[in-house]
């Protein structure tokens, strides 16, 4: 109560800052308008489930009775898989390596040992697994546990050779120790090593094998606490089986063999061979192969036994993978693995040790993955596993989460996916079918998307906190593949995974995707459900520079460049297509490469399968020796026919319509004359008035030296414009040519103002670029005055521009310009210094450098004069700027595919402290406005078919009132949130969320009718800001950035939901919404069944009556307190587990169980209690009438004599 009342007035404190903060608008206040739903009560946060594969998985065990597999990991944690969908994770909190579980079969209990020597007992009765007790040792190292069928007494071998016993109930120690030293003989003189095996005699209860390391195993008494007989082996023993009649035993080696003992018979093994291992001809003794580790001995009642190890190769087998021999009778299968194998368990239909094991099923636990083989049919083939174990199956490079998506979907998925799936399974049930599926009432659709490092994306289902794969999609097949190292191309920007997926952006309604590469590649699919075969791959190659050196300049080779029509312009058709295969760059020795992408897009035709489809594929190319960046921030519109992309050297729109590229500008050309906003310093002198002659260039940039000085003595912040036109789109028309044809749009020489702008904007390069450098100026102020040989090629370079015409001189000049900023940037590199404030920042060409980082296409107004809404791009940058870049589109129809889209920049909307994360938009009422779509067809359909989808959907309001405000902005960066007024552009509300960290993710979503900002903090702190007024609802320490890939995959999502990759195998899904948290026990899934157990194999009359059967024992007579005594105290120390309350309710759950099935029991046998009840009756007059006769003989006979009678 307390601490709601705190933040209560939290709550307050930062609405009152908030609203001080805050800039006034004429009217009525928008905190009095939109009343806000969303409260602290709404939140709570709390982890749901676990999917993957466990991360470096270390023991496994399986209860045959309940049909549940648990699998212990190095790090402490626990899985539990039951049938698809049904799946728990818990983790110990010391956080050491799990080395062995024990079921208590049909129990709904578990054992684990871990590697710190602490047991723990955990309860599986309740949806939330707990442990019950745990007991540490002190003085011991625990190396094998065995917990016989049915018994309470745990038995517990150590690295010293002994043996305890403890007692599951109470999880106390008995005084009951089988010490080494009286195991082994007298008379050997070394250690026997720690405890490898334990286990009791199938036949026997009473008699206990004891295996040690060094090959000494021991059939020990209990009741006479001696050894009966002492099996010795010159080899390390691995593991012990026995044969369900307790006659025999097989022993695995550190040699590769396997020796086969009679109980009876300790002097030499009955059997001794070498799976693997090469025959010699002249009898001799094999060559030893690797140990095997592990030995399964299991029977059937109508054939030859199975024995199944792993490991026992032969040594000159190098470079082999992992394999599991099965043999059974005269046949010996050996089956390989993908990865080298942890544990397995043979599966059997029987829980009794003492019975035909009757084995059905083999369960391989490899480093990463789970195989389970079909025993039963030829070949041994493999079940299909129904877990998604399969999310790392190429390493997950991004990730996202798409809640409350389209019903029609996850069918539409499943369809086209169930195709891809692989053939040969074996046609049984999957064996591992325990626990029940939750009963929540959550059912809205959730769907999962994964990048990959192979290029692979995977779309999955997580409705209903299940996890199941649906689709996937291979973008590697648009490109061609190097067969060899030396085919391996020199333009690779990346040594390993050229395909890896860098980001990707999907609209659940249109199902348009849009995938970045590592490689700068761009790819836009369609979805379809029919087959296709593309003859040729649409390609689009697009030249993009760094900032430093300006944007694209026109190039007589014809290269694919942007333009940027004015909103008033009205621009031609595109002439030619877009290029359809690579273009031919420069890529010899001799030069720099130049024009050419990183990878070779496929040339022959491309069968697709239904599903996701490419549309076009769009690449970056080298320039001028320099490999394109990668590309930070991607975003596709369906409505509009518009993919938007960029990277550190600015921004592109393609029109994936008509596949032309319509604008490609750097950053800087973005931000407009009139922008209020101070962006790069700068130095105060006054830049010198240049004249139109060529020459000027040359001292322009011997002058660099001398404005570099001049910013080391005064360095302020002051207004930076790029040009001095009056609208920003503007700047980029005297560098732009038409993006299919080779000639240069209107670039006119002979337009001075133009000259002299761009004189200045490469005076503006020169001090922006001055003071990125001022604090290393002694070490690099030798290399920025120009050479003689530098001076000497300038010199040349004009001469040779004097005799070109205007119209290409102009260009050549800018070019030249260009190269020689980027040869001083190249030898600022040289010297350049690390900063210490982030590992991602390490040069001073990165420090100076503004990138995008985020996007959202929208129905907004760009401009603030503005009143109707129109189509619109919004911009973030890694500076924390908001630009605004206004969209003209043709008339949907015939019209939109043949008149190009005016593009034009608007400036600045706002900016904040760190790049900036999120972007979205609110209506009047604070109520979310999704960016605009268009219903899915499909591309391959009937034209009919195709208008009846192909609608926009309607807009937002239409208009908005002068004077008046009709939207909000919501802006979400690195330290800072905002909320603007648009058309106004007013800033409305701020709030500043961190000082001493960042912001990592940031999300607006939808939750219980409402939208609110979702953060994640590199301290580990998520939290979430009511909207538009920006009040903190939630703040939770819950993980500090401990991996980067936490980073790269945390996503928030509507209704609650975020995940992100807990390890390189599993994602952690977790909730951040209060009625989630409430309802999660329903939605959980249930572990633990009533199941009867099977009845035990019967003895037979001769066995019960000469003895010949299992021989049972009463373990509480020899362990108990009162035989055995108490243990010392020193050796372990018992503790209490957090669940013991859990495990009260957990154990009367398991009492009113006991007694439902007691009641359907006395329920099928009704009859015969209504016939007993009449037996009974007629049974108790009998005995009456007896009782009568019997009295009156004793009275006729009473007085008289025996004689008498």
């Amino acid at each position: 109560m307390k601490k709601f009342n705190i933040r209560k007035v939290l709550d307050g404190l930062t609405a009152v800052s908030s609203s001080s903060s805050a800039t006034a608008q004429p009217g009525t206040r928008e905190n009095d308008v939109i009343q806000e739903t969303l409260q602290s009560e709404h939140f709570q946060l709390c982890k749901t489930v676990r999917h993957g594969f466990p991360h470096q998985p270390s023991s496994m065990a399986f209860d045959p009775v309940q049909k549940i597999l648990a699998v212990g990991t190095q790090s402490g944690a626990l899985r539990l898989f039951g049938r698809a969908g049904v799946e728990c994770y818990c983790q110990h909190e010391s956080g050491a390596a799990v080395i062995q579980l024990q079921f208590l079969i049909n129990e709904g209990a578990l054992v684990s040992a871990l590697a710190d020597d602490s047991i723990h007992l955990w309860n599986l009765r309740q949806k939330l697994p707990a442990i019950l007790h745990s007991l540490k040792f002190n003085r011991e190292r625990i190396t094998y546990c065995h917990l016989p069928f049915q018994s309470k007494w745990l038995y517990i071998g150590t690295e010293r050779g002994n043996i305890h016993i403890v007692n599951v109930e109470s999880f106390t120690l008995s005084g009951y120790v089988i010490m080494w030293n009286k195991a082994i003989e007298l008379s050997t003189k070394t250690h026997p090593g720690p405890v490898v095996h334990i286990s009791d005699n199938p036949m026997d209860e009473g008699k206990l094998l004891i295996g040690f390391e060094c090959g000494i195993v021991v059939l020990w008494d209990l009741k006479s606490k001696k050894a009966d007989y002492r099996y010795n082996y010159d080899e390390a023993i691995h593991s012990v089986a026995w044969h369900h009649e307790g006659k025999q035993f097989v022993c695995s080696h550190s040699d590769g063999t396997l020796t086969t003992w009679n109980v009876r018979a300790p002097a030499k093994p009955a059997q001794t061979i070498t799976p693997h291992g090469k025959q010699p001809k002249d009898g001799k003794k094999p060559e030893p192969c690797k140990p095997i580790l592990k030995v399964e001995y299991k029977t059937t009642r109508a054939g030859d036994p199975f024995m199944v190890l792993s490991g026992g190769l032969s040594y000159d087998t190098v470079g082999r993978r992992a394999c599991l021999t099965v043999m059974h009778g005269k046949s010996t299968a050996v089956l390989e693995m993908d990865y080298p194998i942890v544990d397995f368990l043979t599966l059997c239909e029987t829980p009794y040790p003492n019975d035909f094991q009757e084995p059905y099923a083999v369960v391989v636990l490899l480093e990463k993955d789970l195989v389970v083989i079909d025993l039963g049919q030829i070949g041994y083939p493999i079940f299909e596993n129904p877990y998604p174990l399969t999310i790392h199956e190429s390493p997950v490079t991004c990730c996202e989460y798409f809640a409350d998506c389209p019903a029609e979907l996850i069918p539409a998925l499943y369809s086209v996916g169930s195709r891809q799936k692989r053939q040969g399974y074996s046609k049984k049930e999957w064996p591992i079918s325990g626990g029940n599926w939750g009963q929540g009432t959550q059912s809205y659709p959730e769907i999962i998307i994964t990048g990959h490092a192979d290029g692979s994306i995977k779309f999955w289902d997580a409705s209903a906190l299940m996890l199941q794969v649906l689709y996937k999609l291979k973008t590697a097949k648009v490109f061609e593949r190097a067969r060899g190292k030396e085919e391996k191309p020199s333009t690779d920007i990346v040594e390993e995974d050229p395909f890896a997926i860098q980001t990707l952006s999907w609209c659940p309604e249109s199902r348009m995707l849009c995938v970045a590469g590592v490689s700068a590649h761009v790819i836009i699919y369609r979805f379809s459900k029919q087959e296709v075969t593309t003859e040729v791959v649409q390609l689009l190659e697009v030249r993009m520079q760094c900032e430093l050196s300006d944007v694209d300049s026109p190039d007589p080779g014809g290269d694919q460049t942007p333009t940027l029509p004015t909103p008033g312009a009205s621009s031609s058709p595109q002439e030619n297509e877009a290029p359809t295969h690579p273009s031919t760059g420069s890529n010899s020795t001799d030069g720099p490469r130049d024009n050419i992408p990183c990878l070779q897009v496929r040339s022959s035709p491309l069968k697709q399968s239904p599903g996701y489809q490419v549309e076009l594929v769009i690449q970056l190319v080298w320039v001028s020796g320099e490999p394109p960046q990668q590309i930070t921030s991607l975003a596709v519109n369906s409505s509009y026919g518009l993919v938007v992309f960029g990277n550190s050297s600015g921004l592109a729109v393609v029109d994936y319509l008509q596949k032309t590229l319509l604008l490609n500008m750097g950053t800087t050309e973005l931000y407009s004359p009139s922008d209020p906003y101070p962006r790069q310093p700068r130095s105060p002198r006054k830049a010198r008035q240049p004249s139109a002659d060529i020459p000027t260039v040359t001292s322009c940039m011997s002058s660099l030296s001398n404005l570099y000085t001049e910013s080391v003595k005064k360095l302020r912040f002051s207004h930076f414009t790029l040009c001095d036109s009056n609208d920003g789109s503007n700047a980029s028309e005297d560098r732009c040519k038409s993006p299919t044809s080779g000639t240069p749009s209107p670039c006119n020489s002979d337009d001075e103002p133009k000259q002299q702008n761009f004189i200045e904007r490469v005076k503006s390069k020169s001090r922006r670029f001055s003071k990125t450098v001022a604090n290393d100026f002694a070490r690099m102020s030798w290399k920025i005055s120009s050479p003689t040989e530098q001076k000497t090629d300038m010199e040349e370079r004009v001469r040779r521009r004097r005799s070109l015409p205007s119209s290409k001189r102009f260009c050549c000049m800018r070019r030249d310009v260009r190269r020689s900023v980027s040869a001083l940037n190249s030898n600022a590199k040289d010297n350049s210094f690390s900063r210490s404030r982030s590992s991602s920042v390490t040069s001073i060409d990165r420090e100076s450098r503004e990138a995008i980082s985020s996007f959202h296409f929208c129905e907004s107004f760009p401009r603030k004069t503005e009143n109707l809404l129109s189509p619109s791009l919004l911009v973030g940058t890694t500076q924390g700027s908001v630009l605004v870049v206004a969209l003209s589109l043709p008339p949907s129809g015939d019209q939109r595919l043949q008149q190009p889209v005016s593009i034009s920049s608007c400036g600045t909307l706002v900016r904040l402290k760190g790049g900036v994360l999120t972007m979205a938009l609110l209506d009047a009422t604070g109520a979310l406005l999704p960016p605009p779509y268009e219903p899915w067809y499909d591309p391959n359909a009937s034209d009919e078919e195709k208008e009846k989808s192909r609608r926009r959907r309607p807009a937002s309001p239409p208009s908005s009132q002068e004077g008046q405000d009709s939207q909000y902005a919501v802006v979400c960066s690195e330290k800072q949130a905002k909320v603007v007024a648009l058309p106004s552009q007013a800033d409305i509300y701020k709030h500043n969320i961190t000082e001493s960290s960042f912001v990592l993710r940031a999300d607006v979503v939808q939750m219980a009718g409402a939208s609110c900002i979702a953060c994640f903090c590199a301290n580990g702190h998520i939290m979430t800001l009511s909207l538009p007024s920006l009040r903190p609802l939630l703040d939770v320490n819950y993980l500090p950035l401990t991996d980067m890939r936490i980073a790269r995959t945390f996503c928030f999502s509507n209704l609650g939901q975020a995940l992100y990759l807990t390890s390189p195998t599993e994602i952690q899904r977790i909730t951040y919404s209060q009625e989630t948290c409430d309802n999660l026990q329903e939605m959980l899934s249930e572990l633990f069944t009533p199941v009867e157990t099977p009845e035990a194999p019967n003895r037979g009359f001769f066995k019960g009556l000469f003895g010949g059967g299992a021989q049972s024992l009463d373990r509480e007579d020899l362990f108990g307190e009162m035989a055995a005594g108490k243990a010392s105290r020193s050796l372990a120390q018992h503790i209490p587990g957090p669940g013991g309350m859990e495990g009260m309710k957990g154990a009367a759950s398991g009492v009113v169980g006991e007694l439902a099935r007691a009641r359907i029991a006395l329920d099928e046998r009704g009859q015969k209690l209504g016939e007993l009840e009449e037996r009974t009756a007629a049974m108790m007059a009998s005995a009456d009438s007896f009782s009568k006769h019997a009295h009156d003989m004793m009275l006729k006979y009473k007085d008289k004599k025996w004689y008498q009678l």
